[in-house]
């Protein structure tokens, strides 16, 4: 009824206006016949002239009620946008806070904590990281940050990743085993997904300093409805070392036991033995280093979201505090060409289970639009392999084997 109202304004309105404007002009109509009153075919053309305008008025009068509703009642429906468009168009509305949805809080955080770990580890080599920023095509992109061949690190890398995608049925039938809130009894043929977080290798040069690895992640899937999904949490940290300092071995522990005790008690042993157990080359009998704490897939069957993001802050924020005074302590100490080669040997190991073992490497390089180079980052400049190596018995190399055989507790 409403619409009809307006489509007979419309009409009163437009029969008012064309009134007015024949009061005021002569009508062009009349002008052509008395000019032209001698010519027959003139006239038929002003005629057939007079009745299109007349038939073309008169249809936009029937059709503005139509018009009208189709605009004001019944707006056209435009296709869906994906969870990576609808994201983006969030982010130029406004800025993230902590109503902002976890996806976005959480690419945020990453990104700071990316910068501020980049300025401590230039500040300590005295050399610059490169900076790579991309884009997929398929939603989200990254900012890849190495350094190479510098006065203290070999390679260093540190990566924020934000990625969008979508998660075939094979995918989502998988996942269910860990997470069985993933969907509902009928599994859709696909998911939308969101994948953030920071990873980090750092390799220095001096064989007495030890590597150090960190990566912290959220996941979330998007129903098919658009509603979130199932989400959840991982991460950890662990330290590398080619020749064992039990003080590094320590402190390193006892930082991530701070951080996981402040949250909850029962974090830092199972998350303790959880690394140990990951981080382990199986065709090799060994640990890949001496540990640290690793977790995954953490949701809410164990805490609610934003208790374990607070926990997620405070892993990552630990990074640069703890590591940074190992470096310092060991990154001028004299070695031999011996303990160099030593380096490389280990080196061909960490290798060996980043290709191997490592499940992010390989969720990685299976996702579609992977950017390799970013994926690989992890992995040092320089590594080798000798046929049948043993280190000597009693020497510093077969303690340190010892201690990746039969992981020890720090603290």
């Amino acid at each position: 009824m409403a619409s009809r109202r307006a489509g007979l304004r419309l009409v009163s309105q437009c029969k008012t206006q064309s009134l007015l404007a024949r009061q005021k002009t002569t009508n062009p109509f009349q002008s052509c016949r008395r000019s032209f009153a001698t010519s027959g075919s003139s006239r038929q053309a002003v005629n057939t002239q007079s009745r299109f305008l007349g038939l073309a008025l008169f249809g936009f009068l029937v059709a503005s009620p139509l018009i009208y509703k189709m605009a004001v009642d019944e707006p056209l429906s435009l296709d869906a946008l994906t969870l990576a468009e609808r994201d983006a168009q969030t982010k130029l509305e406004e800025p993230v806070t902590e109503a902002s949805p976890m996806r976005l809080r959480m690419e945020k955080f990453v990104k700071e904590q990316q910068k501020e770990i980049v300025r401590a580890l230039e500040e300590v080599d005295g050399s610059k990281f490169r900076i790579d920023e991309w884009q997929r095509k398929e939603g989200g992109g990254g900012i890849t940050c190495v350094l190479q061949d510098g006065n203290v690190f070999e390679k260093a890398g540190v990566a924020v990743s934000v990625v969008y995608g979508t998660l075939p049925k094979p995918a989502i039938e998988k996942m269910r085993a860990n997470h069985k809130n993933i969907t509902g009894p009928v599994v859709p043929d696909s998911l939308e997904f969101f994948a953030a977080g920071l990873s980090l290798v750092v390799h220095p040069s001096n064989p007495m300093a030890p590597t150090v690895h960190l990566n912290y992640r959220y996941f979330e899937t998007t129903n098919p409805d658009g509603t979130p999904g199932a989400w959840w949490f991982g991460g950890g940290s662990d330290l590398t070392p080619c020749y064992l300092f039990e003080e590094d071995a320590i402190q390193f522990h006892k930082s991530l036991k701070e951080v996981c005790d402040a949250h909850n008690k029962e974090y830092f042993p199972r998350f303790k033995e959880w690394c140990d157990t990951y981080f382990y080359n199986k065709h090799r009998n060994e640990s890949r280093g001496i540990g640290g704490i690793f977790f995954d897939d953490l949701d809410e069957t164990l805490t609610d979201k934003e208790s374990l993001f607070a926990f997620i802050q405070d892993g990552l924020k630990s990074f640069v505090p703890t590591y940074i005074p190992i470096i310092k302590r060991r990154k001028n100490m004299p070695f031999t060409e011996k303990e160099k080669e030593w380096q490389q040997i280990r080196r061909g190991r960490y290798v060996e289970f980043n290709l191997v073992h490592d499940r992010g490497t390989a969720f990685g390089l299976h996702t579609p639009g992977a950017r390799v180079e970013s994926i690989l980052m992890s992995l040092p400049l320089t590594a080798g392999w000798q046929y049948m190596y043993e280190p000597e018995p009693g020497s510093r190399e077969a303690k340190l084997v010892d201690v990746l055989r039969n992981p020890r507790e720090w603290v």
